[in-house]
C-alpha cells in the first residue's frame, strides 16, 4: 500500500509537471522559400509591433518559438526578411505548425493545432475575395455616369458589407469563447436602425439615431479585454468616440473618462495604457479648456496610481497641476498686482526719450479692481515675434466690435526693467496702443507665476466676477466668444 501510494504522487507530479510545461507556447513554421535565416514573432499594441520571440530556420525552412509561458492573446505577426510578415492571432491554444510559401501567404497557408487560426485564416480568405469585388465595383462606379446604374453598384457594395457583418456574425456564433470571435465582432460597428417616423412618416426625434449610436458604440467591444490592446483596433475605436461621438465639453469628457479608466483596472497593462493615453491627449489638446480633463486624470489617478512613474516625474506633475487648477475655465482668476500707465506717459515719451527707461510711473491697481461685463486680460512682451502680429489684431478687433460693449482689456506687459519699459512705450507709440489698459508690474514678477505664464501671448476672457470664461485664444476668438454671450 506504502508502494502504491508513492507511485501515485509520483504520477501526479508527473502529471503536474506536464500541465506546468503545456501551459508555454511552442509554435513550428515551416517557411517555403526560405532557409538559414531569423524570423520573428511578435505582437502587435495599437498598431506598433514589438518583438517577443525569434527562430532560426534551417536549410529547409524550419524553425520553432518555443517559451515557457503562454504568450498573452491578441493578434501577432511572423515576420520574415525583406519587411514581410503575416498576421496570426493567438488565443489559449499555443502549440500548433505554420506552412507557408513565400510566393504567396494567404493561399499557401496551412494551419494544424490552432482552431483560432484556422477561423482567422478562412476568414482572411473569405475577406480577400470579398475585397476584389468591392474593388471592382468601385472603380466602375467613379466611371458610371448613368444615375440608375450607380444606384444599382451602390446597392452590391452595401450587400457586400452586409455580407461581411453577417460572416462575422456567423464566426462568432459557431466558435464563442475564441478570441479571434471576440476580435472579429470588435471590428463591427453599430447597425443603426431607422429612426422614429409619425404616421405621416416624419421624423419625430432628429437625434434618436445619433443617441443610439452612442449608446451601442461598444456593444461589440470589451474595453477591459487586455487582449484588444494587442491588435490595431484599441486606440482607435476608444479616441473615436471621445473625439468624435462624445460632445467636447469637459464635464461630459470626465465622467467617460472615469469610466474608461475604472473599467481597464482589473489589468494592469491595460490600465497603464489607458492612463497614459488619456492623459497625454487632453494634455496636448488644442480645444478650450481640455486641460480641466488632464488636471482631473492626475488628480484623481496618474498622481496616486501611476506605479511606472518615478518621484520626480510625481512631484513635478503635482506642481504643475497646482498651478493649472486656479487657471480652469470657470475658476475666479487670481488676482493680480499691477501698475497701470495712462496713455499720456506714453505719448509723452517720444519728445522725452529719458522717460522711456523710467520705471516709477503709474498708478497701483489689481485685476479685481477692474469693473467691465466682459474683460479680456492679455499677457504679451514686445519683442515676441508672435505678440507682434497678435497684439495689433487684438487692439483692431477691440476698437472695431468691443470697445462699446461694456469691454475692457487689461493688456499688460510681462518685460521687465529699464530696457524692458522702453521696448513697451515703444511698441504701443508704434500702434496706437491708447484705448485700452497698458499694465506692468516693475517690481514684482508674481503675476507671471499666478500665471503660469511660460509663453506670449495670453488671452483671457473674464466675465464681470472676473471668472474665467475663455483662455488661450486668438483675437478673432475673442470677438466671436463675447458676441455670441451677449447675443444669448
Amino acid at each position: 500500500m506504502v508502494h502504491m501510494r508513492n507511485m501515485f504522487f509520483i504520477l501526479c507530479l508527473v502529471l503536474l509537471s506536464f500541465q506546468v510545461t503545456a501551459q508555454g507556447y511552442e509554435i513550428r513554421v515551416k517557411v517555403n522559400g526560405l532557409a538559414d535565416t531569423t524570423v520573428i514573432l511578435g505582437h502587435y499594441l495599437n498598431k506598433s509591433m514589438y518583438p517577443d520571440d525569434t527562430a532560426r530556420l534551417d536549410d529547409k525552412g524550419a524553425g520553432m518559438f518555443r517559451g515557457k509561458k503562454q504568450l498573452p492573446g491578441g493578434m501577432y505577426l511572423l515576420y520574415l526578411p525583406n519587411s514581410r510578415y503575416f498576421e496570426l492571432v493567438m488565443g489559449e491554444d499555443q502549440e500548433f505548425s505554420i506552412t507557408v510559401d513565400t510566393t504567396e501567404f494567404l493561399n499557401t497557408m496551412e494551419i494544424k493545432g490552432s482552431e483560432e487560426n484556422q477561423v482567422f485564416l478562412d476568414f482572411q480568405k473569405y475577406m480577400f475575395a470579398l475585397r476584389n469585388q468591392a474593388d471592382s465595383i468601385t472603380l466602375n462606379l467613379k466611371a458610371e455616369k448613368d444615375p440608375v446604374i450607380r444606384e444599382k453598384l451602390t446597392e452590391k457594395l452595401k450587400k457586400i458589407n452586409a455580407d461581411r457583418i453577417l460572416r462575422i456574425e456567423k464566426t462568432s456564433k459557431e466558435h464563442s469563447g475564441l478570441f479571434v470571435s471576440d476580435f472579429l465582432r470588435a471590428t463591427l460597428d453599430v447597425s443603426l436602425p431607422d429612426p422614429p417616423r409619425d404616421d405621416q412618416g416624419r421624423i419625430t426625434d432628429s437625434t434618436w439615431q445619433y443617441y443610439y449610436y452612442r449608446r451601442h458604440y461598444f456593444d461589440n467591444f470589451n474595453i477591459a479585454d487586455p487582449r484588444l490592446l494587442r491588435t490595431p483596433l484599441y486606440e482607435d475605436k476608444i479616441m473615436t468616440y471621445l473625439t468624435r461621438v462624445v460632445p467636447q465639453i469637459p464635464d461630459t469628457l470626465l465622467r467617460h473618462v472615469d469610466y474608461f479608466i475604472e473599467k481597464t483596472k482589473a489589468d494592469s497593462n491595460l490600465f497603464r495604457f489607458m492612463l497614459i493615453t488619456l492623459f497625454n491627449h487632453y494634455g496636448k489638446s488644442n480645444i478650450m479648456g481640455m486641460d480641466a480633463v488632464q488636471v482631473h486624470i492626475a488628480d484623481k489617478y496618474y498622481i496616486h496610481d501611476s506605479w511606472w512613474s518615478d518621484e520626480k516625474f510625481i512631484t513635478d506633475l503635482k506642481s504643475r497641476v497646482e498651478k493649472a487648477r486656479p487657471l480652469l475655465i470657470g475658476k475666479i482668476a487670481p488676482d493680480a498686482q499691477l501698475m497701470l500707465v495712462p496713455p499720456e506717459h506714453f505719448k509723452s515719451t517720444v519728445a522725452d526719450t529719458a522717460l522711456r527707461k523710467f520705471p516709477h510711473v503709474g498708478t497701483q491697481i489689481t485685476l479685481q479692481q477692474v469693473k467691465a461685463k466682459y474683460l479680456v486680460l492679455l499677457f504679451w512682451e514686445a519683442d515676441c515675434g508672435h505678440c507682434k502680429t497678435v497684439v495689433p489684431e487684438l487692439y483692431g478687433v477691440y476698437e472695431k466690435s468691443l470697445r462699446n460693449l461694456d469691454v475692457k482689456v487689461l493688456a499688460v506687459s510681462t518685460l521687465f526693467g529699464e530696457d524692458g519699459k522702453a521696448k513697451w512705450v515703444d511698441f504701443v507709440n508704434e500702434h496706437g496702443l491708447y484705448g485700452w489698459l497698458n499694465c506692468w508690474n516693475p517690481y514684482s514678477y508674481d503675476f507671471k507665476l499666478k500665471y503660469d505664464i511660460i509663453t506670449t501671448p495670453q488671452i483671457y476672457i473674464l466675465d464681470e466676477n472676473k471668472k474665467i470664461i475663455a483662455k488661450k485664444i486668438g483675437p478673432e476668438q475673442v470677438e466671436d466668444i463675447i458676441l455670441s454671450i451677449i447675443n444669448k
